[in-house]
């Protein structure tokens, strides 16, 4: 009657063996450790980056406590931090701008844990440190750049066909074309209903002068949007990468909102500055025709020539520069900080694609003579960086920017240009920095929580259970071992939230257990014999255990699927508490009850309180 089968008892070793070997991870704790991988595909993490690694930290006189190299790059473990950031500041001098060297945390665990994917669980930001970041993305600034984006669009497909029109603006999201007659409205319209089939165009013939009003189609506003943000997190994640955070999170949250949270970082000034810049390039030619003083000055009184713009040179000098735009940073393959060859100023060197390369050669080629703008366009505001003389056509496509920059502007440009633009402004609307410190304090408090919420309970139902409170402590701590067990293979972020969820398991973990024993008492007070009685309170109260069980996972379900951040985090671990609790609460106290009882013929009294 409480005799267990054997594929029970082998089911609940080969699960304990699990729990024990993918927790025991979690108890080495981790080394610091700098992690090297290359900023240039072309560049490869390989043996002899290894060698060079190696023989740079001989050099240094850094003594490391072991290298490996894997798809990321290469990882070397450090005795403490302060080596770690010697380390650090070596390598990185020695390999230069083509890698990147970052701060990392790597375990300690035995290499024969790892080798059957034992690791232990990510830590969140709140029990590492770092810098967690909520942007909202300008969807309205989306808009309006693709508004812009078809306008030139029309005004070509209307210059191919030679269909004459007087004007063509913008004005909110709406493009508006002016034509000198209802005959040339009708033409233009039906081109760009047939080369521009993203816009709804309408004509208004009843104005003084006809007109064309072309808008956004609903549904090419919302793919716009989607890309924008996508686009945005693209770019923020190239960017981190180049900033060298090892293991960041990057992650959209809502409709327009993206999640950055970058652990071991605390210069939140100058991760703030990186993440949110919108440095994008533009090539445009300088209006040679209105370069006059009296041009200029009207300019500065706000009426500038048509087709052209107003900008400021690094040197102070207004300069006039055409609207069109021959090229744009988009066409940027690479692009890295040095010097000027012939000044020796910090400078900016970039190469372009297959088509920037030839676009940017026909344009030097039929502008020899002109002086080419090269704009450097941050948060909706332009500067002209420099404005050179073309002398001769350009092949090749190599192209150098300098003017008055700081040697750390030039990284910092180089490095916007090299990551790619963001599609729409971002803005931060939230920031919280947790210093490593604070982090060990949380961690300390979560595991002193769970571990005198643990013994409370422990004491608890040995005193009022007796035998059968042993059984539940130690189900308790089977249900416990095999919960982190799970969250380390999922590889899952520990937070403060994921350790309360762990603390709440624990209370409700041995709810089950009260249950059966109280089922159990009561069948002994009605006279049902011992044995009889573990038999009826375990199969009478698993319908109760299942039904509360569920109620709560269904709550647990809605957290998730409602909530965000670290509400998510709280709900998986109430979640897979819910489900090895079911587990060792029913199977496991069971099969110790059936190891201390199953065997006797004759059971004259439980010791159950």
């Amino acid at each position: 009657m409480n005799r267990y089968p054997a594929w029970k008892y082998t089911l609940i070793l080969v699960t304990l063996i699990f729990g024990v070997l993918y927790t025991l991870p979690n108890f080495f704790g981790e080394a610091p450790a700098v992690q090297i991988s290359p900023t240039r595909a072309t560049l490869k993490a390989d043996a002899d980056l290894l060698s060079r690694v190696e023989e740079t930290l001989k050099q240094g006189g850094v003594a490391a406590q072991g290298t490996t190299l894997d798809a990321t790059g290469i990882k070397v473990r450090f005795a403490d931090t302060d080596t770690q950031l010697k380390a650090k500041d070596i390598l990185q001098g020695r390999l230069g701008e083509n890698y990147v060297v970052a701060l990392n945390l790597l375990p300690r665990s035995p290499a024969w844990l790892s080798s059957i994917g034992a690791l232990p669980m990510y830590l969140g930001l709140d029990l590492r440190g770092g810098v967690h970041f909520l942007l909202q993305v300008d969807m309205q600034a989306a808009l309006a750049k693709a508004a812009d984006r078809y306008a030139n669009d029309i005004r070509g497909a209307l210059r191919d066909k030679k269909i004459a029109y007087s004007g063509i603006q913008r004005e909110g999201l709406e493009v508006r074309v002016k034509f000198r007659d209802a005959e040339a409205l009708k033409k233009g319209l039906a081109e760009v209903e047939k080369t521009v089939p993203d816009v709804a165009a309408r004509a208004q013939e009843n104005d003084p002068e006809p007109r064309l009003v072309a808008s956004l189609k609903p549904e090419v506003q919302q793919r716009i949007k989607e890309f924008a943000l996508q686009q945005n997190i693209t770019t923020l994640r190239n960017r981190v990468n180049e900033l060298g955070v090892a293991e960041p999170i990057i992650q959209q949250q809502g409709a327009d909102r993206v999640v950055v949270q970058l652990p071991g970082v605390q210069d939140t000034a100058k991760a703030k500055d990186i993440l949110g810049r919108t440095a994008t390039l533009e090539v445009r030619m300088v209006d040679e025709d209105h370069s006059d003083p009296a041009s200029l000055q009207a300019a500065m009184q706000g009426q500038a020539p048509f087709g052209s713009e107003l900008f400021i040179e690094r040197n102070g000098v207004p300069l006039l520069v055409k609207k069109r735009v021959e090229l744009t940073g988009d066409r940027i393959s690479d692009a890295r900080p040095g010097f000027d060859g012939q000044t020796g100023e910090p400078a900016v060197h970039i190469n372009l694609d297959g088509s920037g390369s030839r676009i940017f050669q026909e344009v030097t080629r039929e502008n020899v003579g002109k002086r080419m703008a090269i704009l450097l366009i941050e948060k909706g505001k332009g500067e002209v960086v420099t404005a050179p003389v073309i002398r001769s056509e350009i092949a090749g496509g190599r192209v150098q920017i300098s003017g008055r920059m700081t040697t750390q502007e030039a990284k910092d440009v180089a490095l916007l240009l090299r990551a790619g633009a963001l599609a729409a402004p971002m803005e931060i609307v939230e920031e919280r920095t947790v210093g490593p410190s604070l982090g060990a304090d949380n961690i300390r408090k979560g595991f002193d929580s769970t571990l005198f919420g643990f013994s409370a309970v422990a004491v608890f139902m040995v005193i009022y259970y007796l035998t059968f409170g042993v059984t539940a402590v130690l189900a308790l701590g089977f249900n416990v071992l095999l919960l982190v067990a799970i969250l380390s293979v999922l590889q899952a972020t520990l937070t403060l939230p994921g350790m309360a969820g762990i603390a709440l398991t624990v209370g409700m973990a041995i709810d089950a257990n009260v249950l059966i024993n109280e089922r159990i008492r009561d069948e002994l007070r009605n006279g049902v014999t011992p044995l009889a009685a573990i038999a009826a309170g375990y199969e009478r109260a698993f319908g109760t255990i299942l039904d509360s069980n569920i109620t709560t996972l269904i709550a647990g379900i809605a957290l998730f699927a409602l909530g965000s951040g670290p509400i998510k985090g709280f709900a998986v671990v109430l979640c897979l508490g819910i489900l090895t609790s079911m587990f060792s609460a029913v199977m496991m106290s069971r099969a110790l009850v059936a190891l201390t009882y199953g065997r006797r013929r004759k059971v004259a009294k439980l010791h159950i309180g």
